[in-house]
């Protein structure tokens, strides 16, 4: 039988790691979410109907972190040693920042952006019913460490 749809190299493939020494490795990731000062409010005094929205897509990023894998195409499993999400209120938006950290032979970039990403979504999710005019924006990477490629520290935008 011969396969001829994929060259030597392959279209897509996951990339070897397996000869790859085990690191500490970590990355941090942003986000935020942009909407009207009312639904900011409305979290504040926890009067969102679905609960408290924080605490909601807090556990909803750190389960997007140990996801990753099944949502992105060629991205590894990792095992995750550590996952937070932390918000920052605003007038008119929240900030999001996820840190995900592993020891291993891959870096958690994607678990950190990932995480910011669900994070979002679930804040959108609990709180369309009030405001479908809000905005997920600027989702980047701040932070990664570890690994052959070291240490990247994202410049001020």
């Amino acid at each position: 039988m011969e396969f001829t749809h994929f060259n030597e190299e392959g279209r897509a493939h996951m990339v070897e790691v397996g000869n790859k020494e085990d690191t500490k490795r970590v990355a941090k990731a942003y986000g935020r979410i942009k909407m009207k000062k009312e639904t900011i409010q409305m979290i504040k005094d926890g009067l969102i109907k679905k609960g408290d929205v924080l605490s909601v897509a807090q556990i909803g990023g750190i389960m997007g972190s140990k996801r990753t894998s099944d949502l992105i195409p060629m991205c590894h499993n990792i095992f995750i040693t550590g996952s937070n999400i932390r918000f920052n209120i605003l007038e008119d938006n929240i900030e999001i920042e996820s840190e995900v950290k592993t020891i291993g032979k891959t870096g958690v970039e994607m678990e950190a952006l990932t995480a910011v990403s669900i994070a979002a979504l679930t804040i959108y999710d609990m709180c369309k019913a009030v405001d479908k005019e809000m905005v997920i924006e600027e989702i980047k990477l701040l932070k990664k460490s570890g690994g052959k490629s070291g240490e990247y520290i994202r410049k001020e935008d």
